[in-house]
């Protein structure tokens, strides 16, 4: 029988009524997505807290994924977070950064064991500094070994950046790109935009017009590494050659941004941060921040729990912003319109959900129902310059809706 966890995911990921084929894909991805999937976030946090707008004293409601952005959010001085996840992975990986960052003695040591991550020294931090003060589940689930027998804890040692689902993803496309004589670390190299942008022209854009290439991509189980099931490829997708889609989103990743301000193709081409002290990393990890974060990670609650879940048990009028990251991609409309419900129902006036789409457009026109959406302000010129401006450059559309008055 699946176990609680497997079960959540499903819920949310497979799709009962649709075609067999359907709900075995979904439920592959289910299987696929059980673990450790994204030891770094991939939204954003720059953009998410110039559209949050988060003030002081808000509660926010966000899901956790990797952390990344749950804890850079306190650089902004809420009253609380509450992350959620279905993933007991990214549960526990939160639980693991919250008490890392109160508890490891400076924040050398924090940037080594979350930005390096690949230091024995780390080992000896968490036994000393963390580990006795890590709740019993988060604590069994890092001193447990994954698939391949390795304690995951040790990942901290020896790169934990290319572990998880996208870091293996990561890994072997740089495999099959290396195996068509294409080095991606070779990007690393470039000191100018324009440098960039030839590295990309001569060396990635050809790779996607491969045979192979177009072939694996038009699979729908070939991006589950990326964390994107079925349903979600479809809307990235959108009728268009998945190779054509891929080729545009890495050319955004690739050219519209310096890599020495875009940790995020640091860790695409990299696997891991720039380890240069000036180096691009999450605000979380910054020395600027380290003060402000250390002396407010106290008021980040995780849960293992579905969005909605947690809404419908809280009073109402209870929270201020609310981050969804992709996961109204996976929902179908009656799940959009739960979700919803209890987002207006719990919203303070002014209240802001800010989410991510594979697909360029906004999910919500035509199938959220009209008194629900009609209570909500699309800021679409926002949007549009947010998905712009986002570093990660993975998805369609970034959007913001405010409360109406």
């Amino acid at each position: 029988m699946a176990s609680q966890p497997n079960r959540k995911i499903s819920a949310a990921v497979v799709r009962e009524d649709g075609e067999r084929k359907q709900r075995l894909l979904d439920r592959a991805f289910s299987f696929a997505f059980k673990g450790l999937v994204y030891a770094q976030i991939w939204e954003d946090p720059v953009v998410d807290m110039e559209a949050l707008a988060i003030e002081p004293g808000n509660r926010i409601a966000t899901i956790a994924s990797g952390g990344c952005n749950v804890f850079s959010y306190l650089v902004a001085d809420p009253a609380q977070i509450v992350a959620v996840d279905l993933n007991t992975a990214h549960v526990a990986l939160n639980n693991l950064k919250r008490v890392a960052i109160q508890r490891l003695p400076d924040h050398a040591s924090l940037r080594r064991f979350f930005a390096d991550a690949d230091s024995a020294t780390n080992i000896a931090d968490y036994r000393a500094f963390v580990r006795p003060h890590l709740d019993e589940t988060s604590r069994r689930y890092w001193e447990g070994r994954d698939l391949a027998g390795r304690r995951r804890i040790n990942g901290f040692a020896h790169g934990l950046y290319r572990r998880g689902l996208l870091g293996s993803f990561i890994g072997l496309a740089h495999l099959i790109a290396r195996m068509h004589r294409i080095d991606p670390r070779e990007f690393l190299e470039a000191t100018t935009v324009e440098e960039q942008r030839l590295i990309f022209e001569t060396k990635f854009a050809p790779f996607f017009d491969r045979k192979f290439i177009r072939w694996i991509t038009d699979q729908r189980s070939s991006l589950f590494g990326l964390g994107i099931p079925p349903a979600q490829y479809d809307a990235l997708a959108d009728g268009r050659p998945m190779a054509d889609v891929l080729r545009r989103r890495l050319e955004k990743l690739t050219c519209d941004f310096p890599l020495g301000d875009n940790y995020f193709a640091w860790q695409a081409f990299g696997r891991g941060y720039d380890k240069r002290a000036a180096a691009s990393l999450p605000p979380y990890l910054q020395a600027a921040h380290y003060a402000a974060v250390r002396d407010r990670a106290d008021r980040v609650t995780m849960a293992h729990a579905n969005m909605t879940d947690m809404l419908a048990e809280a009073e109402a009028a209870s929270f201020d912003r609310y981050v969804f990251l992709d996961a109204q991609d996976w929902m179908s409309d009656a799940q959009l319109a739960a979700l919803w419900g209890q987002v207006t129902r719990t919203a303070r006036p002014g209240a802001r959900v800010l989410f991510r789409t594979a697909a360029e457009p906004s999910l919500l026109p035509g199938r959220l129902p009209a008194d629900l959406l009609r209570r909500w302000d699309y800021r679409a010129a926002e949007s549009r310059d947010y998905t712009r401006r986002d570093r990660s450059a993975i998805y369609g559309g970034v959007h913001l809706y405010i409360l109406k008055d």
